[in-house]
């Protein structure tokens, strides 16, 4: 492609190849455009065309490079645990059951991370507001009520104890 006084270059920065393809997307009816990773890229391009003479001119060779293929969106296979904050109320599919402020609270903290396990202290500090862990059985009868709402939600996770340490969502096995 050779560009004349009269075409205009336009020169586009992204550091991923999705955001290079996004950009050629927009920009593809551009006289001339350079797609780049990275600021230094472009600069080291603009002070090659700099050193070169007005009469010289530009020729750019435009490379084909295969465009990927659009990552298809994700098939949920499995239904969603939803917990809806405002009216207190945990989801599954089309059920849902009421939960209590603790249970509420306890359960966010473990749909806010699935599979990150949560210590009895970190949930106690989250959910109770102090540091007071005493003897956990308040802790264990929260986990005791919830998990019976999932079986009644019919869900397909469950509150998982980790011996000693805390507490994290998984799928029921």
């Amino acid at each position: 492609m050779e560009r004349t006084a009269d075409s205009s270059l336009i020169i586009g920065v992204a550091t991923s190849t999705a955001e290079r393809v996004q950009l050629a997307r927009l920009l593809g009816d551009a006289d001339a455009l350079l797609l780049v990773s990275s600021a230094e890229q472009a600069r080291a391009f603009l002070e090659l065309t700099e050193t070169m003479s007005p009469a010289t001119p530009l020729v750019m060779t435009p490379t084909v490079v295969p465009m990927p293929e659009p990552e298809p969106e994700p098939v949920r296979t499995e239904p969603e645990l939803l917990l809806d904050v405002e009216r207190r109320v945990v989801r599954w599919e089309d059920r849902e059951v009421p939960l209590t402020r603790l249970e509420h609270d306890f359960l966010h903290c473990l749909v806010e991370e699935p599979g990150q396990v949560w210590t009895y202290q970190r949930l106690h500090h989250a959910v109770w507001g102090n540091e007071h862990l005493g003897h956990g059985s308040h802790i264990h009868s929260v986990v005791k009520r919830l998990r019976q709402k999932l079986v009644n939600l019919e869900a397909t996770v469950t509150i998982h104890a980790v011996r000693g340490v805390g507490f994290h969502l998984l799928p029921t096995t």
